[in-house]
């Protein structure tokens, strides 16, 4: 079964999923490790772990298209949702980054309407976004550019901190009627945008807890009518701990250091076991 196909099985089945933003293959080995369904490969998690700097539009289409193949290659069929930003360029770039994704191995696409170069929805003030028309051909466009390729178009807008919550809602009836398989509108100020914004699709709905939108119990949100739900937790959870264990190591007090991996649990991680059991089948006699 591919990525994509387990992602369709996963959004029909009961429940709320629970999407942790990744950056690099070993977070998403994590995640699948871990027990979760399914990954968000963002530009904020790739800007920062690839490159140490912020997501502001600073990464290129063929940088985040690198990344998301190490990706998908470490975790074989595990859903991995790519952030494709504004599609890069205009609808005709869209139908290419959408072509280019689905070859990759990404389960599912996010396609939004920030004007390039875009910036993360959560940093302060407002974000610019393309005219309406303009942001609905580009998601017609990247559902007809999948044509047979086996991959879900995920349609998000950043209208609400752009020009308020109707807009946003209309949007993303734009989107639906485009044949978007989800839609996400980015930044919700309040619980009751959350609900409204939630029960108003016959297609599944994203929920982002980041800064600007209020954190919400899971309960919550899945009554609501959510279907997904995303964390950006891991990166600021391994920044804090490594910068914990710098501290510890300046002082020369391990002891003080965070709990660390085993040398083992690390080698197994990157696939040293099974890179020795091919290594044996593979060596010569003496």
């Amino acid at each position: 079964m591919t990525a994509a196909q387990n992602l369709r099985d996963l959004l029909t089945a009961p429940g709320l999923l629970v999407c942790p933003v990744v950056g690099d293959p070993l977070a998403a080995r994590l995640v699948q490790r871990s027990g979760l369904k399914v990954a968000l490969l963002g530009g904020f998690g790739i800007s920062a772990m690839r490159y140490g700097l912020p997501d502001t539009g600073l990464i290129t289409f063929t940088d985040v298209l690198d990344q998301l193949r190490n990706t998908c290659a470490a975790v074989p069929g595990f859903p991995i949702i790519a952030d494709g930003d504004t599609g890069y360029g205009n609808a005709m770039n869209v139908r290419r980054t959408v072509k280019e994704f689905a070859r990759a191995g990404a389960a599912c696409i996010l396609i939004e309407d920030q004007i390039w170069p875009k910036k993360c929805g959560h940093y302060g003030g407002g974000r610019e976004i393309i005219a309406r028309d303009e942001a609905r051909t580009k998601i017609r466009a990247a559902v007809e550019a999948r044509g047979d390729d086996d991959i879900l178009i995920l349609a998000r807008t950043d209208a609400r901190s752009a020009v308020g919550f109707a807009e946003a809602l209309a949007r993303c009836r734009d989107f639906q009627e485009e044949g978007a398989d989800i839609v996400f509108a980015e930044a919700l100020q309040t619980e009751a945008e959350l609900r409204e914004f939630a029960g108003g699709f016959t297609v599944p709905t994203w929920a982002n807890m980041m800064p600007k939108t209020p954190v919400t119990s899971r309960d919550a949100l899945h009554a609501m009518g959510f279907k997904l739900v995303t964390y950006n937790v891991l990166l600021p959870a391994a920044i804090k701990a490594m910068q914990s264990a710098l501290t510890a190591l300046v002082a020369d007090d391990l002891q003080s250091a965070p709990p660390l991996a085993s040398f083992e649990e690390v080698t197994g991680l990157v696939g040293l076991p099974e890179y020795l059991e091919f290594e044996e089948r593979y060596r010569l006699p003496s």
